[in-house]
């Protein structure tokens, strides 16, 4: 399985929405494109919170030795 960056996901949430805005889709495959995206998004979510954790102890780490940016 092909690990995504965050910016592909982004890409392919705002692909799923277009198809959601589809007057012709069916009431499932709309079902099934809403579930599709809000994994989507929770898994974005994941990656700018790991983002976060990293500069957190980037940070942390550089105020331990003094080091300035």
């Amino acid at each position: 399985m092909k690990h995504e960056t965050f910016e592909e996901k982004l890409e392919y949430s705002k692909e799923l929405l277009e198809k959601l805005m589809n007057p012709e889709i069916t009431l499932e495959e709309s079902v099934k494109l809403y579930e599709e995206g809000l994994k989507n998004i929770k898994e974005a979510q994941t990656l700018i919170e790991e983002a976060k954790t990293k500069i957190t102890v980037i940070e942390q780490a550089n105020q331990n030795t003094g080091d300035t940016l």
